[in-house]
C-alpha cells in the first residue's frame, strides 16, 4: 500500500506532561531491538498501561476476548473462543476491544452521505498543482462535502455513460498524482460498485502493461504527465506511454476512443487522459498533447467524462446539482470488493490485494478515531492516493471524520508540504520517514538555497508548532532523534506510529496520544479494535509463541484481503485458516514481539535479518544508533555475503548537507553529488567508516559494527516511500565484486 508494511512512532503530547527524552544516545538504545519490548495489545483498556497489572492483564484475556471473537467478521466458529480460553495467558495473542469504537456496517459511499448531510459546508479537500514559476503560487482547488459529492457524482454519470460504460464490478486502473480529479474519482467509481485499480504513475509502459493484463482492466484514466516527486512541473510526458499501450503512434492517430485495439492488452478498449500540461512547460512547449482530439483519436480527453464542466474551477463547480438518479439501481454490499492495492513489493514483485467496502472503510474510520480525529481538523496529506497510506490513512480517515485532507503537490515536494502546512494552518501532517527527513533538512540547512527562494520565513517556520499537532509516520522505524526533531520543529506531539501492510487494508497495530512515552517510542502500539494479531514461530505458523519471544506477526478480523487477484499460490502462501477456529490470518513476514501490555514492536523484515556467524542482527539496532550521528541524515543497513561470517553489516549512509566524505564506496553514478574531503576540509564535517563504525561500538555490541560503508544521496523505494533493501543488497555485492576485481588487476 504502502502501507504502506510500516513502522509508525509518536511523540508525548505535552511534554511538560509526560517525561522528557533522553537526548543521551546510551540510554535510548538500552531499550533498542534486540532488547526492545515487541508487544500487541490484548485489550484496548481506558486505564494506562502502566496501570495494569500482570493479574489484571490475565484476567483481561480470558474474560473478554471471546465476546470479541464472536463479533468479528471472520471469526466463523464458536470454537474460537474454547481455543482462546484454553490458550496460556502468555501467548502472544491479542484481541482488540469491540467496545471502543463502533464498527460500521455501511458501504463506502452510504457512510459518505451520512457525512455530507452532517458537514456539507466544511472543507473535505484541498488541493494544490506543482509551483511552476518562481514568485507564483501553485494552482488550488478546493471542495467542500457537499461539492465533493456532486462532482463525484457528475464523474460517475460521465464513466456509466457511452463514455466509458463502467458498471459494477468493473476493474478501473487510475494513474493520477494527488489532486482533485483522483480525489473525485475515488467516490465516482465507489458509487458506482466499481473496483478502483490505483497506479504508480512513475510505472513504465511494461509496468502498467503488466497491471492492466493481469486484472482484464477495459479503461484507464491517466494524466498527461506524470509529475515526479521533488521535481515540480519537471514532470515525463505518457505520451509514448500510451502510445505503446494501443500500439505505437499510428495505432494512437487512427483508432477510435473507447474502442481500442491492443495487442499488449487484450482487454483494454479506453484510455482517458486528465490533460495536466499546463503545470509543465517543458512538455506543453513540445506539443505532445497539443492536438487530442485531432489527431490522438484513440484517448479519450477528461472533459468527455465531465460535460464540459471544468472541475477545478470554483464557478463551475458551484454550478453543479446534485442528481442521483442513474445511481439509485446501483446494488451494493459491504463485502463487495471496491479496491485492488499493488503491494509495495520491498522484497519481491507486487501482488494485487483485493479489498472490501467493509475492510477500508473501517481502518480508515478505526485510524482517525484513535488518533482523535475532529471535523476540525485539516491534513497535510503528502502520501500518494494510489497507496493505502494516502487513500485509507489519509483520505478514508478524513472523510470518515469530516476533517479536510490537504493534498500539497500532485507528487511529494518538501517545499510545498511544508508551504501548505503554513498557509492553511493545518493541525497535522503526514509521511514516512524519507519524507520528514528532506522536510526538516529543507528547514534546517537547505531553507535559503531552495530553488524557489526561502521556503518560509523565519517567523511562520517557527508558527509551524503553534497550529500543527498531530500526524503519522509511517513506511519505516522513526528513530528517536528523528521524533525529537519533528516536535521540536515541527510540534507534532501527537504524532501516531501505525503498523500495517496493503493486505489488512492496512493498519493493525497503533499507538494513541495517550500511550506511555516508553511505548510511543519503542514500539508500534497495540492491536486495533476489532482485529486479532499474534506472533507465530516462522518455521511452524500453527505455533504461538510466548510473550517477549521474535516471531512472525500476523493479523486477523475484517481488515484481512480477499486474497491476490488471480494468484491462489501466492494467497495460500500468506493467508491461512486456522482449521479449529476459522479465522482467516494473513502472515505479514515482519518479525515481532509482543509483551505483557499488549504493545508490539517491530524489528524488521524476516527476509531482512542478517546473519552473521550464526547469530541474527537486527538492521534497525543499528539504524536507531547512526540516526543519532549528528553528521547522519538518513541510514539503511543490509546484510552482505561475507566468505567467513556467511554475513557482514554493510550501511548505505546519506550525509547531512555540505558533509563532506572520506573512505568508503560511494555508490555508482553518484560521485558527482557526493563531496569528497580534502585536505582542506573541516574536519568537524568530515564522515569517515572509521568514524561510523566509531560511533556504533560506543553504543552497541562489537559485532554490530558495519564493516561496508557506502556513500549514497537516495534509496530505491517502493511507491510509499519504503526503502527497497533487496536493491541495496544487489547493489553492495555488484560494488564489492567490481572492488576487488579492481584490487586482483592491481
Amino acid at each position: 500500500m504502502l502501507l504502506p508494511r510500516g513502522l509508525l512512532r509518536t511523540c508525548p503530547s505535552t511534554l511538560v506532561q509526560r517525561p522528557a527524552l533522553s537526548s543521551s544516545p546510551s540510554s535510548f538504545f538500552a531499550s533498542s531491538p534486540p532488547a526492545l519490548r515487541h508487544v500487541l495489545s490484548i485489550s484496548q483498556s481506558s486505564r494506562p498501561p502502566s496501570q495494569l497489572c500482570f493479574r489484571r492483564t490475565r484476567r483481561t484475556v480470558l474474560d473478554t476476548a471471546p465476546a470479541a471473537v464472536r463479533h468479528w467478521p471472520g471469526a466463523r466458529h464458536s470454537s474460537a473462543i474454547a481455543s482462546l480460553s484454553a490458550s496460556s495467558p502468555l501467548d502472544s495473542i491479542s484481541y482488540g476491544s469491540r467496545e471502543t469504537f463502533p464498527f460500521l456496517t455501511q458501504t463506502i459511499p452510504e457512510h459518505f452521505a451520512s457525512i455530507v448531510a452532517r458537514y456539507p459546508e466544511r472543507l473535505a479537500v484541498i488541493a494544490r498543482g506543482p509551483v511552476v514559476h518562481a514568485g507564483t503560487s501553485a494552482r488550488e482547488t478546493t471542495y467542500t462535502y457537499a461539492e465533493l459529492d456532486c462532482v463525484s457524482d457528475l464523474l460517475a454519470r460521465g464513466l456509466a455513460s457511452s463514455v466509458g460504460n463502467v458498471k459494477k464490478g468493473d476493474c478501473v486502473a487510475v494513474s493520477l498524482g494527488n489532486g482533485p480529479e483522483f480525489a473525485a474519482l475515488t467516490y465516482a467509481l465507489f458509487k458506482l460498485g466499481a473496483v478502483l485499480v490505483p497506479l504508480n504513475p512513475a510505472f513504465t509502459a511494461a509496468q502498467v502493461a503488466s497491471a492492466l493484463q493481469h486484472l482484464g482492466v477495459e479503461m484507464l484514466i491517466m494524466g498527461a504527465v506524470t509529475d515526479l516527486p521533488y521535481k515540480p512541473s519537471r514532470g515525463r510526458s505518457n505520451l509514448g506511454l500510451m502510445a505503446t499501450l494501443v500500439g505505437g503512434p499510428d495505432a494512437l492517430a487512427t483508432q477510435t476512443a473507447g474502442a481500442i485495439r491492443s495487442s499488449s492488452v487484450p482487454s483494454l478498449r479506453t484510455i482517458i487522459v486528465v490533460d495536466n500540461t499546463a503545470d509543465h512547460p517543458a512538455v506543453a512547449a513540445a506539443g505532445d498533447f497539443g492536438s487530442l482530439k485531432e489527431q490522438l483519436k484513440a484517448l479519450t480527453p477528461f472533459s468527455a467524462v465531465t460535460d464540459g464542466v471544468d472541475i477545478l474551477k470554483a464557478e463551475e463547480v458551484a454550478a453543479i446539482r446534485k442528481q442521483d438518479v442513474i445511481l439509485s439501481n446501483v446494488d451494493l454490499k459491504p463485502s463487495d470488493t471496491i479496491n485492488i492495492q499493488f503491494t509495495s513489493g520491498t522484497t519481491s514483485q507486487p501482488k494485487a490485494a483485493m479489498l472490501t467496502h467493509t475492510a477500508i472503510l473501517n481502518n480508515g474510520f478505526l485510524i482517525g478515531q484513535q488518533m482523535e480525529m475532529t471535523s476540525k481538523d485539516l491534513i497535510v496529506c503528502p502520501p500518494p492516493l494510489f497507496h493505502c497510506f494516502g487513500c485509507v490513512l489519509g483520505y478514508m480517515a478524513t472523510a470518515t471524520s469530516g476533517a479536510a485532507i490537504l493534498f500539497p503537490s500532485p507528487a511529494f515536494d518538501p517545499a510545498a508540504s511544508l508551504l501548505m502546512a503554513a498557509d492553511h494552518h493545518a493541525t497535522g501532517l503526514y509521511g514516512v520517514t524519507t519524507m520528514f527527513v528532506a522536510m526538516l533538512e529543507l528547514l534546517e540547512h537547505d531553507h535559503e538555497t531552495h530553488r524557489l527562494g526561502p521556503v518560509l520565513s523565519l517567523d511562520r517556520a517557527r508558527a509551524l508548532p503553534t497550529h500543527l499537532r498531530t500526524g503519522i509516520a509511517a513506511g519505516s522505524s522513526v528513530p528517536e532523534s528523528l521524533m525529537r526533531r519533528l516536535f521540536d520543529k515541527l510540534g507534532l506531539h501527537d504524532l501516531v506510529i501505525c503498523y500495517g501492510m496493503t493486505e489488512t487494508s492496512p493498519v493493525s497495530c497503533m499507538t494513541t496520544p495517550h500511550d506511555p512515552l516508553e511505548k510511543r517510542t519503542s514500539t508500534v502500539g497495540r492491536v486495533m479494535p476489532h482485529t486479532a494479531v499474534k506472533i507465530v514461530d516462522p518455521s511452524d505458523r500453527s505455533r504461538i509463541l510466548a510473550r517477549g519471544q521474535p516471531g512472525e506477526l500476523a493479523a486477523s478480523g475484517y481488515l484481512v484481503m480477499e486474497g491476490y487477484y488471480g494468484d491462489p499460490k501466492n494467497t495460500n502462501e500468506v493467508l491461512l485458516v486456522d482449521t479449529n477456529t476459522g479465522e482467516r490470518w494473513m502472515h505479514s513476514g515482519d518479525e515481532a514481539v509482543m509483551d505483557d501490555d499488549g504493545y508490539v514492536a517491530v524489528t524488521g523484515r524476516i527476509k531482512d535479518l542478517i546473519i552473521r556467524g550464526g547469530e541474527n542482527i537486527h538492521p534497525l539496532e543499528i539504524e536507531n544508533c547512526l540516526f543519532q550521528h549528528p553528521l547522519v541524515a538518513e541510514v539503511s543497513v543490509v546484510g552482505v555475503p561475507d566468505t567467513r561470517h556467511g554475513e557482514s553489516v554493510g550501511v548505505f549512509v546519506v550525509p547531512h548537507g555540505n558533509v563532506h566524505v572520506a573512505g568508503g564506496i560511494v555508490v555508482a553514478d553518484e560521485e558527482s553529488t557526493i563531496t569528497q574531503a580534502t585536505k582542506a576540509s573541516d574536519a568537524k564535517d568530515i564522515l569517515t567508516p572509521d568514524s561510523l563504525r566509531e560511533w556504533v561500538s560506543e553504543h552497541l555490541s562489537p559485532h554490530l559494527v558495519p564493516k561496508h560503508v557506502f556513500w549514497t544521496t537516495g534509496y530505491p523505494k517502493t511507491a510509499s516511500g519504503k526503502i527497497q533493501k533487496f536493491k541495496l543488497r544487489d547493489t553492495a555485492k555488484k560494488m564489492l565484486t567490481a572492488q576487488d576485481h579492481g584490487e586482483k588487476k592491481q
